[in-house]
């Protein structure tokens, strides 16, 4: 009997905790999903993605996010230039008619106090995943918009080599040493997420 009260008490308290966890999806309009990445060896190429879903959990009382989720649909890749748009979008680089979509779930995240400061996870693009870690630049934290919904926010930033995701495609310069397309991509992310009903 002892044992089962015991087994009931713990199940209780992991009901409680589960319970304080809100859920949250991207709000994909107000949420930015930018690059940037060399091109020519002396300035940037900027971008973003214009389509995608994600969720993750966030409970106030403690600062924890879990579970973060998120799914980009390549073709939405948008640099403001439609012919180099088209070209990302080819075999040379995303091929987004074998490889839809861009996959990203949290699998660690560090906290200092009740902030979290660093998220680690697993990148899925081109079909090939690697672990990456973003750094969390700014904390918004939780808060009510003017209609009543609850949201979260945050900044983050993280640097990839495109070439450990398959994407190699380059070409030399003629006049000065160097390649078109840098190979460091740099995300930009301003996340916003609004609460699951």
């Amino acid at each position: 009997m002892t044992l089962i009260k015991s087994l009931f008490f713990i199940f209780t308290l992991t009901l409680g905790s589960l319970a304080f966890a809100d859920s949250f999806k991207l709000d994909e309009s107000h949420t930015h999903l930018g690059f940037k990445i060399r091109h020519l060896g002396f300035s940037n190429v900027r971008g973003k993605f214009d389509k995608f879903q994600g969720t993750g959990k966030f409970v106030e009382k403690t600062g924890k996010l879990s579970d973060l989720k998120v799914s980009i649909q390549a073709s939405s890749i948008n640099t403001n230039e439609p012919d180099r748009d088209k070209h990302l979008r080819s075999a040379d680089f995303f091929d987004v008619a074998k490889f839809k979509e861009l996959k990203f779930e949290s699998t660690d995240i560090k906290y200092k106090g009740k902030k979290p400061t660093q998220i680690t996870g697993k990148l899925t693009i081109h079909g090939i995943t690697k672990t990456v870690t973003l750094d969390i630049e700014e904390w918004g934290g939780k808060a009510e918009d003017a209609w009543g919904n609850q949201r979260i926010a945050f900044e983050a930033t993280g640097k990839i080599d495109r070439r450990d995701f398959g994407l190699t495609w380059n070409k030399g310069l003629k006049k000065v040493a160097g390649l078109t397309v840098g190979n460091d991509v740099t995300f930009i992310l301003e996340i916003q997420g609004i609460k699951i009903d």
